[in-house]
């Protein structure tokens, strides 16, 4: 769980396929290129941040899902397989060998049985937030959202619960805006060590459960040997990235979506601003209220994230801070 976020500018304060790849770009382009932004950058330089922004000071974002279950901090669904972790140790000690006991069987230990929307949104109200952030889906490729393309949400497992969905219906209640934060677009690589064994050890060599082409679409295939960067370059899943995230928008209309990570994904990741900047005006008769942030600087194209920092100047361009009071997950 997330505690806050920041801005200064911002606070935004956290606590606590197949069907997919039959798809062709040119269907998201199409839908934007009729449109005011088009999926260039010299079209999002006509981006204004909206005013809702520039005054909401501080915002809540529930950072949150099934790698909160285990309580012992932020990237337990990779750490869990490296062999050696402390988070690994925890997991051999508690639930077992991650070639018997993995991720997927974590999952559905995360009940949210006691969880009140409605109650935590109007404390956050209380406290002075203008905007609250869900997260839609972590690294660990686990969706918080009544998805008709990914099998692995919590509709399906888990809470058995629209996560996004009764969020939103909470902050909508309380007159707040409403984001989401997508943390996909790194999954396919941040994934990888689900795909190893041990080295040492009485079970060394044992294939991990991620191995199992079963469960290759919460693990998902291996990625090429030669792929370590934060964002693949796996084209078949940039664009698998883009048709959930698009899914995500269509579903919720956010007012706010954020980016773990640099603007992802080149022509896919340009599309998709469009289309959400695109979207958002038609909604607003033609008023653009879209925020879009990530961790990349953009001269105001969109807005600025800093993870648990800070400029070192003040800025005309509106920037945001997240942070939280903890680790990112409940430790």
């Amino acid at each position: 769980m997330k505690l806050k976020f920041f801005k200064t500018n911002e606070l935004l304060v956290a606590w606590g396929i197949a069907v997919i790849l039959s798809f062709p770009i040119q269907s998201v382009e199409s839908q934007v290129s009729k449109r005011f932004f088009k999926p260039t950058e010299e079209s999002f330089k006509q981006y204004c941040c909206p005013e809702w922004f520039r005054d909401a000071k501080l915002g809540f974002w529930a950072h949150w899902g099934p790698q909160a279950v285990p309580r012992q901090g932020d990237w337990y669904a990779r750490r869990m397989y490296i062999e050696g972790d402390p988070a690994y140790k925890y997991h051999v000690a508690h639930y077992g060998h991650p070639s018997e006991f993995g991720y997927k069987d974590i999952i559905p230990l995360w009940k949210a049985e006691r969880w009140n929307p409605e109650k935590l949104m109007a404390l956050f109200k209380k406290a002075g937030a203008k905007y609250f952030v869900t997260m839609g889906t972590h690294h660990d490729n686990f969706f918080l959202w009544d998805s008709r393309l990914h099998p692995w949400n919590s509709v399906n497992w888990g809470p058995h619960k629209d996560v996004v969905g009764l969020w939103r219906e909470a902050a909508k209640k309380e007159g707040l805006r409403f984001g989401v934060s997508e943390h996909l677009g790194a999954s396919f690589t941040w994934f990888r060590p689900s795909h190893g064994a041990d080295k040492t050890g009485p079970k060394a060599g044992v294939p991990y459960d991620g191995n199992d082409p079963m469960y290759q679409d919460l693990y998902h295939a291996p990625a090429e040997s030669d792929d370590t960067g934060w964002y693949s370059k796996n084209k078949e899943w940039q664009r698998e990235w883009m048709f959930f995230i698009k899914e995500l928008l269509d579903k919720y209309q956010p007012d706010l979506l954020y980016s773990d990570g640099p603007f992802p994904f080149g022509e896919y990741g340009r599309n998709l601003i469009a289309y959400f900047y695109n979207r958002n005006m038609e909604r607003n008769n033609g008023k653009l209220e879209a925020v879009y942030t990530c961790k990349q600087a953009s001269q105001g194209m969109w807005v600025e994230d800093i993870e648990r920092g800070l400029k070192d100047s003040i800025s005309e361009i509106p920037w945001q801070i997240d942070t939280s009071i903890g680790d990112w997950y409940y430790r």
